[in-house]
């Protein structure tokens, strides 16, 4: 069903495709402890039955309907501190692709979910092994909404729903690569100021008042960016603080 790519250096060169798995991130590392995945293997199920997200969430997905996979990366040239770099090119190559289908109102909500007018598109999950101050390998998790038309949540949409087509998996499986590669390449190259910039240019309600969720409750915030380590800088009442992951969520006003 899927196809190597033929348009890359070495990202889906080769290509495990599994019909069902728990998880493709596990898989993946799996693969790496064995010595069998070369930089730029690609991990991908039709079903994936026990998908991660982020804050410990469950990735829920249709049999046959969506991208569900992972890419093996080893960025040895990336110090441990910047390593939220690998989540800052991931995403902005998934908003690069889909403004190649013309939809241009892409915003990343960090730090990794992909929206078009604040429902979910995608949703990434990087997992990296690390020695030291260096980074060893990293998994890419990805799972983008292409032809699913009904899902749990409200807040959940796909590329179908947006755009009425219908989508040959493997053909944009294949666009996603070059995208994927295409600002991996940018990261190994250096540019991480541009790419710093590209993302927040992408960046969901970025320098807007909105109301957030801390463990000290509701409160109003303008997010500033994010700090060296990817936390997300937010003015409050008590001055701009750095939160991390699990320290803050968003609350959808309608």
């Amino acid at each position: 069903m899927y196809k190597t790519s033929e348009n890359t250096l070495f990202i889906g060169k080769n290509l495990v495709h599994v019909p069902t798995c728990g998880s493709t991130n596990d898989l993946a590392i799996s693969l790496l402890q064995q010595s069998k995945a070369v930089e730029g293997t690609v991990v991908i199920t039709d079903h994936q039955t026990a998908g991660r997200g982020q804050r410990g969430n469950q990735w829920q997905a249709e049999p046959l309907q969506n991208l569900t996979f992972s890419i093996v990366l080893k960025p040895v040239f990336l110090p441990v501190k910047d390593q939220f770099y690998l989540t800052i090119c991931t995403a902005l190559a998934i908003c690069d692709y889909l403004y190649a289908k013309a939809l241009p109102v892409v915003k990343i909500k960090w730090p990794n979910d992909i929206l078009y007018q604040k429902k979910k598109i995608c949703g990434i999950l990087i997992e990296n092994q690390i020695q030291g101050q260096g980074i060893v390998s990293s998994i890419i998790g990805i799972g983008i909404n292409v032809k699913q038309q009904i899902f749990q949540s409200s807040m959940a949409t796909s590329l179908y729903n947006l755009t009425k087509q219908d989508y040959n998996l493997s053909e944009e499986l294949l666009h996603l690569f070059s995208h994927l590669e295409a600002r991996y390449l940018m990261l190994r190259s250096g540019k991480k100021s541009e790419l710093m910039q590209n993302y927040l240019d992408h960046l969901f309600q970025i320098n807007e008042t909105h109301t957030y969720q801390s463990k000290n409750g509701l409160f109003k915030g303008v997010i500033l960016g994010i700090d060296e380590w990817g936390k997300l800088r937010v003015e409050t009442d008590d001055g701009v603080q750095p939160f991390d992951l699990k320290e803050i969520s968003y609350v959808f006003e309608d």
